[in-house]
């Protein structure tokens, strides 16, 4: 369940995503799966070229790539998530989702 974010937040990371940018979303998530965890970033391009060799760079593999038809992306969880948004220079997610870290 994804919770945390506006429309409009959604609607740009979209937009991003279509043009062929690497694109963020955080949001607030949960998951029974992965106790403790309470956000996750989408990361995503349609360009999923572009997105395998971006994720290279972090350690991601292509397997890991939620290939949605308009939509591909990664999804980062735990510490990588954070040292990513940092890396990339997110800071208003980082601020937002993590300012206690």
């Amino acid at each position: 369940m994804a919770f945390g974010i506006k429309r409009g937040e959604l609607q740009e990371w979209k937009e991003k995503v279509k043009r062929g940018e690497i694109a963020f979303l955080t949001h607030y998530w949960i998951h029974p799966r992965f106790e403790g965890i309470t956000t996750v970033t989408k990361a995503g391009c349609c360009d999923v070229k572009k997105l395998i060799n971006w994720g290279r760079k972090y350690g991601l593999k292509e397997e890991w790539i939620h290939k949605r038809e308009e939509y591909p992306h990664f999804d980062l969880i735990g510490d990588t998530q954070l040292e990513i948004l940092k890396k990339e220079g997110q800071w208003t997610q980082v601020l937002r989702f993590f300012e206690h870290k």
